[in-house]
């Protein structure tokens, strides 16, 4: 079974106790946990930036107020849940420094500014414009990152892992879903609705990559993330008789995009980009369209398939409706665990001695929690596989409906 306890036996290394103090060399105690490579127990440490002590300082940039705060709160709420119960090397707590952007790149850059002297790297930077905002500072700090977007412009960041496949990757193997299961065939129709920038432009490289191959016709629709109903898009939808729907948005636009399809008799399947859902929606007036229609491509399972880590959850933060972001920000702390872990093996926490062992990763494994990652190499997307998942009312909102596969399209475009 894939469950959030296995995920802290999976992510740990077997490695010797060390300590260290920021800015110095120092030699690690010896302990009594066993082994460990160049650097273990009894050899000396780097260390450089946002490490004091026994205490490691991660920042995290999210979203609390914008148009992904739900999905930004669970994020973080899941690193938090983490490293509680997890340490690096065994002995080094981690801090999480955690500052709101609202989804406003300058306010993520201002706010970068001032805890940057203070971190070792990034565990969280939500949204594809605020990393691309701080793509200079990230290279030139030489922070390792983990954002909570996957646009293919991130993976040309050095330092900076996009956790699962990019997002034209993303969509095209949600639309060979929709090939294989018969909800779409060759020749097709499909209007697609995505938010200005990275993130929008890249799921729409996607459709017309398939376009490409299958004969599709793509009928654009670009909008602003301030943008929220959906009227006029599905009414041009509509009138070209679409035969399908793509969405690379936000909740409240998936929301209103289904809900007026379903008014005006557009009985199409939707298949959206990982950031579209939200289990709140489900509460909403377009429940039942979603429910009927939305299929969503995922670089994380459901719960259904992670029930102690939802246990774990819902006892720490009680109410809360969690959403699928858990799944993403566990997942991406236990990544960052195996990165710092490997760091600390090999003698060297400083930023350099991060980014190094964050270039050496390959294979990560997450015991099923994220698409299987084969490392972070720059300018490819780091996985070809997704989960296809459906609104339910279930925790989290979603099932899986499909575990992750490498749809017929992905290899061409990674």
């Amino acid at each position: 079974m894939r469950t959030g306890k296995a995920l802290r036996t999976t992510t740990a290394v077997a490695a010797a106790v060390v300590v260290a103090t920021a800015g110095c060399s120092t030699r690690a105690p010896e302990t009594g946990g066993g082994g460990g490579g160049e650097g273990g127990a009894g050899g000396e440490v780097l260390t450089d930036v946002g490490v004091e002590g026994t205490t490691i300082r991660l920042g995290v940039l999210t979203d609390l107020t914008g148009v992904f705060a739900a999905l930004g709160q669970d994020i973080t709420n899941a690193h938090q849940l983490f490293w509680q119960d997890n340490q690096v090397c065994d002995t080094y707590t981690v801090e999480l420094d955690v500052q709101d952007t609202g989804y406003v790149p300058q306010t993520g850059v201002q706010l970068y500014s001032g805890m940057e002297p203070n971190i070792l790297a990034m565990q969280q930077t939500i949204g594809s414009p605020i990393n691309t905002a701080l793509a200079p500072e990230y290279e030139s700090d030489q922070i390792v990152n983990f954002p909570s977007a996957w646009a293919r412009t991130l993976t040309e960041i050095p330092g900076t892992g996009v956790v699962g496949a990019t997002y034209d990757v993303e969509l095209a193997n949600g639309y060979a879903y929709m090939f294989e299961q018969g909800l779409l065939s060759d020749g097709a129709t499909v209007g697609h609705i995505y938010f200005e920038g990275e993130y929008g432009e890249n799921g729409l490289a996607g459709s017309e990559a398939v376009a490409e191959e299958r004969g599709l016709t793509i009928i654009p629709a670009q909008i602003k993330a301030t943008d929220q109903d959906m009227t006029a898009q599905i009414t041009q939808f509509a009138a070209a008789g679409v035969d399908a729907i793509a969405l690379t948005v936000a909740p409240t636009q998936t929301a209103s995009a289904a809900g007026v399809a379903a008014a005006q008799g557009l009985n199409v399947p939707i298949i959206g980009s990982n950031p579209v859902f939200a289990p709140g929606l489900l509460q909403g007036p377009a429940a039942q369209a979603l429910k009927d229609n939305l299929y969503v491509s995922s670089p994380v399972s459901a719960f259904d398939a992670q029930p102690e880590l939802l246990e774990q959850y819902q006892q720490a933060y009680p109410n809360v409706q969690p959403s699928l972001g858990v799944l993403v920000g566990y997942g991406m702390s236990a990544i960052m665990k195996q990165v710092l872990d490997a760091a600390c093996e090999n003698g060297d926490l400083t930023r350099a001695g991060v980014l190094n062992a964050f270039n050496e990763l390959q294979d990560v494994d997450t015991g099923g929690l994220v698409v299987p990652i084969e490392g972070f190499e720059t300018g490819r997307s780091p996985s070809t596989q997704n989960f296809i998942l459906r609104p339910a009312d279930v925790p989290g909102g979603a099932t899986v409906v499909q575990d992750a596969f490498e749809g017929e399209f992905a290899e061409a475009l990674r």
